[in-house]
């Protein structure tokens, strides 16, 4: 029965078994943790590796057609090439989103508006040409095709939208784990009642990327923080990774041995489902209309209380004074030294007129800084919160993290040049 059905072909497509696993709890759980691994796994090539955001972008996008391909090519749904690809587009999303923010200073709120719009324009067509966007039915190369761009642009919809939360609101990784999850929560309950099962899956499917990014933010997170913000567990983000590829592979195995999210037959995929109720339906869709209010006026409530984020850090330092070299004294040579180099190449540039090269290198001057928090901070909180207040005055002339515009030269090179006295 399987192998006749496989081998149909009609008009507008390749007829095949569906290409995506039963919804179970294991496909959430699998979700989550490619999401985890989205996250860390491109900070730790990025930041640790010194590979920089754009050629971390140009690699994964590279690997991303790769293992798309393979997939694509596939007749059925196979548990390791199907999550190695929710892996690569988890890590590919985030970074397309990263580099809007972190290189083109494009405004989260922006980002998030977007590829809201995207993903409105990628539904649309899709269902005007399939008359269908169930992830029960991606049984055609066409319709695996849009399943596949939705899944790229909702990683990095979550990317952009996790984050503008975290900058509206200033709540730490563990703090703001809790918020997609009870959202999450909430979704199952509505859907439970009766609401829409695809409007319910793509809203989930959504939150599973800003859940999963505060859930490996929080692992890897050092655990001296500010005071009154909860401490992270120091994983750090290759330990994080390791961590959770390793708990992704071993969940691959077991529903590769006990096919347990397969859908056995095409007749079986194709069966028709219960019919909705729609006054049931209609009501949880009201639900989804108040639960989108609450969630907004619950970010205008957060918004509006005193919370710590980079400005007030850099405020509540500004009255620590060290002398030159003197908030270094704890730090491994060799990392002070690596960026030392960053930042007198910078100002070299900056100097000779070299806006671009100035520019780069104060950017992986910012991401090898941040690399390195994890290992400098347990050593001198001190010494490294007054150097992060200084290569914040740095990242602001340049517009590095900051919305505003590049300023000019002379400040970038007096920023610059207090910098690397402090740092001796």
């Amino acid at each position: 029965m399987t192998t006749t059905s496989e081998a149909r072909t009609r008009r507008g497509g390749r007829l095949m078994l569906n290409k995506v696993p039963e919804v179970t709890v294991w496909f959430w759980v699998i979700k989550i943790l490619c999401t985890t691994v989205g996250e860390s796994f491109a900070d730790w090539i990025n930041m640790k590796l010194g590979v920089g955001l754009v050629n971390t972008a140009w690699i994964f996008t590279a690997v991303f057609v790769v293992v798309l391909g393979l997939q694509l090519r596939l007749k059925r749904y196979v548990p390791f090439p199907y999550w190695l690809t929710v892996v690569v587009v988890s890590v590919t999303g985030t970074l397309y989103t990263d580099i809007l923010t972190d290189q083109l200073n494009v405004p989260l709120w922006i980002s998030t508006t977007v590829f809201s719009v995207l993903l409105a324009v990628v539904f649309g067509v899709w269902w005007v040409r399939e008359r269908t966007l169930s992830i029960h039915s991606v049984n055609t190369l066409p319709r695996e095709s849009f399943y596949w761009l939705t899944v790229l642009v909702t990683f990095a919809l979550g990317t952009a939208t996790g984050d503008w939360t975290l900058e509206l609101t200033g709540w730490s990784p563990g703090v703001s784990v809790l918020l997609p999850l009870g959202l999450i929560a909430a979704i199952a309950l509505l859907r439970r009642f009766g609401a829409n099962p695809v409007l319910s899956f793509w809203l989930a499917y959504i939150l599973t990327r800003p859940l999963g990014a505060n859930i490996g933010d929080w692992l890897a997170s050092p655990k001296v923080a500010q005071p009154g913000e909860p401490t992270g567990l120091a994983l750090g983000t290759f330990t994080t990774s390791l961590i959770f590829l390793g708990l992704i592979l071993a969940t691959v195995v077991h529903l590769t041995v006990t096919r347990s999210d397969v859908t056995e037959t095409y007749d079986a995929a194709h069966t028709p489902q219960p019919t909705a109720d729609p006054n049931r339906e209609r009501m949880a869709l009201a639900g989804f209309v108040l639960l989108a209010v609450a969630t907004g006026g619950l970010l205008v409530w957060a918004h509006s209380r005193p919370h710590v984020g980079p400005a007030p850090e850099t405020d509540a330092t500004s009255t620590v004074h060290l002398a030159p070299g003197q908030a270094v004294k704890k730090f491994p040579p060799a990392k002070v030294s690596a960026l030392k180099a960053l930042a007198s190449t910078s100002l070299k540039d900056a100097r000779s007129g070299d806006e671009a090269g100035a520019h780069a290198a104060a950017q992986s001057l910012r991401d090898l800084w941040d690399a390195d928090q994890a290992a400098l901070q347990p050593l001198d909180n001190t010494g490294w919160t007054f150097l992060d207040a200084q290569m914040d005055q740095v990242l602001k002339t340049f517009g590095i993290d900051h919305p505003n515009a590049p300023m000019p030269s002379a400040r970038q090179q007096a920023e610059l040049g207090t910098l690397l006295t402090d740092m001796g």
